[in-house]
């Protein structure tokens, strides 16, 4: 005879380990529908003001099967203040890296490798917020109290 103590930890365990097979179900999916190359449609900050800011950018994500992502963003009008100026003129963002999902909470997190636009960026996690939303992936950053600050919306290319 089984005691009631032995069945209570045994379905315990199969009930943990069916939660933990899920999340890893949830995870592998989600990592799956990331895979890919993207360009930018929209980057969008907003201010504490309540205004919202068009970023006016241009860029490039990208997502492999083998857990890394690289992305590529510049303001549009980048080669024309070039253009206009004798110093050497930057902006934007670069940065590639491992990528991590929390499924739950519907995060990505880019594990930052290498970053010649922000060098403080290099062995920290950029954190997005996801959502596949009319057929775009749009990555949110939040600040410490949970207010999106900016959303970049990506469209994946074929």
């Amino acid at each position: 005879m089984i005691r009631k103590s032995s069945f209570t930890l045994f379905s315990s365990l199969l009930l943990l380990m069916s939660s933990l097979l899920q999340a890893a179900d949830d995870v592998e999916t989600i990592r799956q529908q990331f895979i890919g190359d993207y360009e930018l449609v929209s980057y969008f900050t907003f201010p504490g003001s309540g205004s919202e800011r068009d970023m006016n950018y241009i860029g490039r994500l990208s997502y492999d099967a083998f857990g890394n992502m690289a992305g590529l963003g510049m303001p549009i009008n980048l080669p024309e203040r070039a253009n206009n100026s004798s110093d050497r003129t930057v902006g934007g963002f670069a940065y590639w890296g491992g990528v991590s999902f929390d499924a739950e909470n519907s995060i990505v997190i880019h594990h930052v490798q290498g970053s010649p636009t922000a060098p403080q960026w290099v062995g920290g996690d950029n954190i997005r917020h996801f959502a596949f939303e009319d057929g775009l992936l749009k990555l949110s950053l939040k600040d410490a109290q949970g207010r999106v600050t900016a959303t970049l919306s990506w469209r994946k290319l074929q």
